[in-house]
């Protein structure tokens, strides 16, 4: 008896003795992390010391990591001493692993263009817009003709856009943003509603659908390493003020995240103020081993004014002025939407899984404009569902994506006339729906060990129904329907491993685009059904090169378009869509990034430089319109030359700087090239304190935007009438802020 008592009392000593230490190491250097945020089950986070070392007790645990700079990693550790390896964000290309085109892969082994935006990213600049850190990208390019209204342009894809995004697809934690018509409504989302993106470039219709621009993979969940609360505060010239409150509670294996956002500004420009308030509510729970659930909720209230574009002596004279007309009309928009989603995640075996998202929304949307007044109340849903299985063909890994897309929408519209900013008799009013899915497939196969085969193939369907209700011109009323017959998108590309730092890769893509709605249906009632959809094939090869601290990635591609969607302003100043034949679209990408010193010892932690080059040689082909001949001219609204170079400096004693500038060439803004912006030098410079103190995270930070005082545009019009092709963007302007977060 007495021998089995010693013999328990050794056992739960052993117990309460076993412990797991761990020590985590920069991947790249080696060197120890200090202040990595260490979660385990059922147990209080802790931070790692200046050795890098912390420790919890127990036998088995799993245990997440998170640090500013690194991908988050959670791993499940048996006791006893382990060495932890995390993996910095900003560097080496073969640890960082995208989720483009729904094969989660290293960055070496993916078969195209993709440009990976970070919260360090988005960090670097003033967090009111992410134009500049998506700007910094090869081949990307956010325009902000007036502050909240964005225009999206992935290799000069801007073309068609007098206002809104087009001609791109964009997903939300896997929801897609982008509505059945073609249009992004992306001012809805605060900078704070989007942690990375993806950025895939050029045609992705084997996976995602119409649009020849490209697509973009927006996300706000992140795995959750703790309870957080936190508060911003951030305040800049033009009256800028901007206000954040966020939570996120672990549940269980699982949690919620909170956030609400309050912006507004008065603007550079007269009629230029913004006013948004976002709401957003994240909730992400396991159900067991095999199921998971996510749902997001986000309620976005938008108010802008539109301040218009000005003629080159407007701008001579008063480059802050409005548009005459803009005040007096209110020429603004107003915007309350409300987004759903519910996402489910099901493994069937360690080999097979399928994801599957629904979602609705809404939109109440008003916008009075210089030459009417337009309202809609929208409603839509829609579901992705994708199917991916891992196995082999002929002895090699073998993986197989399938899926389905479908969205819906159903929109009253009304235009009515505008008198002094009130809506005044209706003009004409339509019932709306547009629709659009498609099925899609895509097998990688590892012909050999370092050779990656991909064939993807979409087969798409979309369409659009107008019931003009109401025609006060006197015109017909009645139904009128598009159906786009069905599109078969097809892609085809190989990657090759060179070594274990390096690749190359070669891909064959198709993409189409169907006009909008807003495309067909005009301002002035007008509906044009002979607008054809832009259709194109890109051809494009790269080479990419990780290695420790230097990486390099080079593309060259030619995208063939035909059928190119244009814009052009009759006389009454209302925007029009034509169709242009088709188009060359030649371009280089290059980026190059060296960390002359990363983690180290001393002073100086982190210094890291890097530059961007986009080289975009874009011409019509054949363009004749009447009397005009545009073929052979420069693709109007695009820059061919943009160069941005980085500088981020970061001490250990919590001081950093962010230092970039930006060269942008001259750009046609007609289709005659005649007029041009002229070429401009954007300097941003960010410099602040960020420290831990026990639970405390405190970052306090000034900066300026457009350091050397530069007149340029961040968006002009294009074709316009009457010369007013100018949106001036602000001059030199300073904003400074205050960042807290509570850990518990």
């Amino acid at each position: 008896m007495k021998k089995a008592i010693t013999l328990l009392f050794f056992l739960i000593s052993i117990g309460l003795q076993a412990q797991i230490q761990l020590r985590i190491t920069d991947k790249i250097t080696g060197s120890p992390l200090e202040n990595v945020r260490v979660r385990a089950e059922n147990l209080p986070f802790q931070r790692t010391n200046s050795s890098g070392i912390v420790a919890f007790p127990g036998e088995r645990l799993q245990i997440s990591f998170a640090l500013e700079g690194y991908e988050f990693l959670q791993k499940t550790f048996e006791s006893g001493e382990h060495e932890v390896q995390l993996v910095p964000t900003i560097m080496n290309l073969g640890a960082v692993t995208v989720q483009a085109f729904e094969s989660e892969r290293p960055l070496l082994e993916q078969s195209a263009a993709i440009s990976t935006v970070s919260e360090r990213d988005f960090g670097r600049f003033n967090e009111i817009s992410p134009v500049n850190a998506f700007n910094q990208k090869a081949g990307v390019r956010i325009e902000e003709r007036a502050p909240a209204s964005y225009r999206v342009s992935i290799r000069g894809s801007s073309l068609r856009s007098p206002f809104g995004v087009r001609n791109v697809k964009v997903y939300w934690n896997e929801v897609p943003f982008t509505s059945p018509d073609g249009t992004t409504a992306l001012n809805l989302l605060d900078l704070s509603n989007i942690r990375t993106a993806e950025v895939i470039k050029g045609p992705s219709g084997s996976i995602y659908g119409a649009g020849n621009g490209g697509a973009i993979s927006l996300w706000s969940q992140a795995n959750l390493a703790g309870n957080r609360l936190s508060a911003e505060y951030l305040a800049g010239d033009f009256g800028l003020s901007r206000f954040r409150l966020g939570l996120a509670q672990e549940i269980g294996n699982g949690g919620i995240e909170a956030s609400f956002v309050s912006q507004k500004s008065d603007g550079y420009r007269q009629h230029s103020a913004v006013d948004r308030q976002v709401f957003q509510l994240g909730g992400y729970f396991p159900v067991s081993e095999k199921q998971e659930i996510r749902t997001q909720l986000l309620i976005s209230d938008l108010d802008y004014q539109i301040p218009g574009a000005l003629n080159a002596d407007q701008l001579a004279a008063d480059p802050t002025q409005a548009r005459p007309g803009s005040v007096n009309q209110n020429s603004s928009i107003s915007q309350q939407a409300v987004l759903f989603s519910l996402g489910h995640t099901y493994k069937f075996s360690d080999r097979t899984n399928n994801t599957t998202t629904v979602y609705v929304n809404t939109n109440d949307f008003e916008n009075p404009f210089i030459l009417d007044y337009k309202k809609e109340l929208g409603f839509g849903y829609g579901a992705r569902t994708k199917f991916v299985h891992e196995g082999t063909l002929g002895g090699k890994s073998l993986r197989l994506i399938g899926g389905a897309e479908y969205q819906n929408s159903l929109t009253d519209a009304q235009n009515f006339g505008n008198r002094n900013g009130v809506a005044d008799t209706v003009r004409f009013a339509d019932k709306l729906r547009a629709y659009q899915g498609f099925l899609f497939q895509q097998a990688e196969w590892n012909l050999a060990n370092k050779l990656l085969f991909t064939l993807g193939l979409s087969e798409n369907f979309s369409g659009y129904e107008i019931d003009r209700l109401i025609d006060a011109s006197g015109k017909p009323t009645g139904l009128s329907k598009r159906t786009f017959d069905p599109v078969v998108v097809p892609r085809v590309a190989l990657n090759y491993q060179l070594g274990q730092f390096s690749s190359v890769y070669g891909s064959v893509s198709g993409g189409f685009s169907p006009p909008t709605i807003d495309e067909v249906r005009t301002n002035e009632g007008s509906v044009n059904l002979d607008l054809e959809a832009e259709k194109g094939t890109n051809f494009e090869v790269g080479y990419r090169l990780g290695k420790e601290r230097f990486n390099v990635e080079l593309i060259g591609y030619y995208l063939k378009l035909d059928q190119t969607i244009t814009t052009f302003t009759n006389a009454n100043g209302v925007v029009l869509f034509r169709n242009a034949g088709s188009t060359d679209q030649k371009g280089i990408e290059a980026s190059v990034d060296y960390a002359i010193l990363r983690n180290g010892n001393g002073f100086i932690r982190d210094f890291l430089v890097g530059t961007a080059y986009t080289g975009q040689f874009f011409t019509f082909v054949d363009y004749k319109k009447g009397s005009n001949d545009f073929s052979g001219n420069d693709l109007t609204g695009v820059p061919p030359h943009n160069l941005v170079s980085r500088l981020d400096l970061r001490t250990r004693c919590g001081i950093y700087l962010n230092f970039t500038h930006q060269f942008t060439e001259e750009i046609p803004l007609n289709d005659a090239n005649t007029v041009y912006q002229e070429a401009y030098n954007l300097v941003n410079l960010r410099v602040g304190f960020v420290r831990t103190f026990g639970k405390i995270d405190l970052e306090a930070f000034v900066g300026v935007d457009n350091l050397l005082d530069e007149s340029y545009s961040l968006g002009n019009d294009l074709n316009a009438f009457g010369g007013r092709f100018y949106q001036p963007a602000p001059i030199r302007n300073w904003y400074g802020g205050l960042k807290l977060g509570l850990n518990y």
